[in-house]
This record gives C-alpha cells, sequence and structure tokens, in this order.
C-alpha cells in the first residue's frame, strides 16, 4: 500500500511539473492576463477537467507560477551573494548582477511578478513569503554591513521622528535595531535594482545610453554605498 501511494505521489508530482511548464509557454505567449486552464490543457492534449484535479482554477496556476519565479529569483540571489565573499559591496553588486541576469533569462517571469497586477488576481498569503526571498537576501548583506545599534550614517539625511513607526514592520523583521534612515535606504537600494532591471527589460532605456551594463553597475554600486555597504 505503501509503495502504491508513493508511486501516485510520483506521478501525480510528475503531472503537476508538466502542467506548470505548460503554463510558463503560454504564459509567454499570452501573457499572464491571458493564461487559462483551457489552454494549458490543449498544450498538454486534456480534457481541461483533469487540470482542475491539480489545479482548481487559473488563480491557483498563476499562484504556482508566481510562487516559482520569486523562489527562482531568489534562488539565483542567494546563490551569488554565497559565492561572493565576505565584504558586503562585493555581495551587493553580485547580487544585483545575479537578479539583472535572471531577469533577462527569464522575462516574461519577471513581468509576471515585478509587472503590471494581473487583472482579477488576488495574490494569496502563498506568495508572500516566497517574494520575501530576493528581500531577505538584500537585508542580510546590509545588516552584516550596519550592526545593530548602529546610529544613521552623518551622510544620510536625519528622518522624521515619526519615520521609526513607518518602518518599523520592516525592521522588525530583515533589519531589527538598525535606524529608520538605514531602514529606507535599504527599501530605496531594493527598488533601485528591481525598478532599474524592470525599465530596461520592458524597454524604458532603449536609446538611452550605449552600455546600459555600465550604468546599471555603477549605479548599484552608488545606492549600495548610500545604503551603508561601500
Amino acid at each position: 500500500m505503501a509503495a502504491t501511494q508513493t508511486a501516485r505521489a510520483r506521478v501525480r508530482a510528475e503531472l503537476t511539473n508538466e502542467i506548470v511548464s505548460a503554463a510558463r509557454e503560454e504564459l509567454a505567449s499570452t501573457g499572464a492576463a491571458g493564461l487559462s486552464l483551457r489552454a494549458v490543457a490543449r498544450r498538454l492534449e486534456m480534457v481541461p477537467s483533469a487540470l482542475y484535479r491539480y489545479f482548481p482554477s487559473r488563480d491557483a496556476l498563476l499562484t504556482a507560477l508566481i510562487v516559482e519565479a520569486y523562489e527562482a529569483v531568489g534562488m539565483a540571489a542567494a546563490d551569488a551573494d554565497g559565492r561572493s565573499g565576505r565584504n558586503p559591496a562585493d555581495r551587493w553588486n553580485a547580487v544585483c548582477t545575479a537578479v539583472r541576469g535572471w531577469g533577462h533569462d527569464h522575462p516574461n517571469e519577471w513581468a509576471l511578478v515585478y509587472g503590471s497586477p494581473v487583472p482579477g488576481y488576488q495574490a494569496p498569503q502563498d506568495t508572500v513569503e516566497a517574494a520575501l526571498k530576493v528581500t531577505r537576501v538584500i537585508a542580510g548583506i546590509f545588516a552584516d554591513a550596519i550592526p545593530s545599534g548602529t546610529p544613521a550614517p552623518g551622510r544620510l539625511p536625519a528622518a522624521p521622528d515619526t519615520m521609526a513607526a513607518v518602518v518599523g514592520p520592516i525592521e522588525a523583521e530583515l533589519l531589527p535595531g538598525r535606524p529608520p534612515e538605514a531602514v529606507a535606504w535599504v527599501v530605496m537600494a531594493w527598488t533601485g535594482l528591481i525598478g532599474m532591471v524592470s525599465l530596461e527589460l520592458f524597454g524604458h532605456y532603449e536609446g538611452a545610453t550605449t552600455d546600459f551594463q555600465q550604468v546599471f553597475a555603477y549605479n548599484m554600486g552608488a545606492l549600495g554605498h548610500l545604503a551603508g555597504v561601500g
């Protein structure tokens, strides 16, 4: 009985992976808004009703794709961080390069998680922890560079008295004991990374520079320096 259950679980896992892979191909063809279980079923030469045993709705399938994408870019960031040594500036620059590289290799998945919201889709709680994977890697670099209890660097403008409460959730979750100025600048560094890659992939820098990679590397280094890693 146990062997039979194991075999069934294996078959189910394999078919689930095939469905997600077909959905990924459909995503590249139609975009997230056009994704449907019926279209995925056609790719797999299955009847749509068979897919409902694995994914009860389009949104459930979208959630699987979103979680997969967040985890993949998070893994790329974590791998780059782990290979880059102990210097925070080197780690930050390596992670920025890896995240941009992943975006270039997976533009459709990048658009799914960092592009416009999918009409009608409400992201469940399942996506939150996956979405934080890149953020946790980045926060870990800055946490190592800014020891707990360190006052805000003098080069940063002083935060208003209300800022500590405003960034309190981020500070508590990712950067405990760091001053609000530092927490806010880490948010800006993360935003700068995701924003620059998004604008590049969506074509907004077309014709703006002859060597975007050089501009990107400089800007990421400057953001890291301002936020405390260099």
